[in-house]
Formats: C-alpha cells, sequence, structure tokens
C-alpha cells in the first residue's frame, strides 16, 4: 500500500518532483512507528484520498490506522409530511 501511495502522491503533483519531499517524510515515518503501522495508514490515507505528509503523519499520530474507516451508511430518505423537499425552495 505504501508504494500506492508513494505513486498516488507522485502523479497527483503536476511535476513529479514536486512530490518527492512528500513521499521522503512519509517514508522516513517507517522509523518512528514501523512498517505495519505505516502500511495501514497508508492504505487509510489512499481510502480518505488523504494523499499528503501531514494526512499520514496525523493518522499515525492519532491512532487512526487501527481503525476502520466507517463507510457511509445507505439510509433510505425519510418521507413525511412536515419534510419539506427541494421543490419547496423553488
Amino acid at each position: 500500500m505504501l508504494s500506492l501511495l508513494v505513486e498516488k502522491i507522485i502523479e497527483d503533483r503536476p511535476h513529479p518532483e514536486q512530490g518527492y519531499r512528500s513521499c521522503l517524510g512519509i517514508i522516513g515515518l517507517e522509523k518512528r512507528f514501523g512498517t505495519e503501522r505505516l502500511e495501514a495508514a497508508a492504505r487509510r490515507a489512499l481510502e480518505i484520498q488523504a494523499r499528503n505528509y501531514p494526512s499520514v503523519k496525523s493518522i499515525l499520530e492519532k491512532g487512526l490506522d487501527k481503525v476502520p474507516v466507517r463507510k457511509a451508511s445507505e439510509h433510505t430518505p425519510i418521507f413525511h409530511t412536515n419534510i419539506r423537499g427541494p421543490g419547496y425552495y423553488h
């Protein structure tokens, strides 16, 4: 996952060189947090599309790499006479 994150960071920049320092910083987090946690943080960063050094560092510092990402629940809309729809405002 880490290699995929690095690829995405470099692809997202208009010039690949702009992503090098961010990638080096992320790779350097391995010394502090370990390989397993960095891989989990990279997976989470890809899932939430947070592709930069501060985001990955924050994921690791707050322990979010250990928490699964919550999927948006698919609720059916509530239909009630007191709930105004989009047509009310036009």
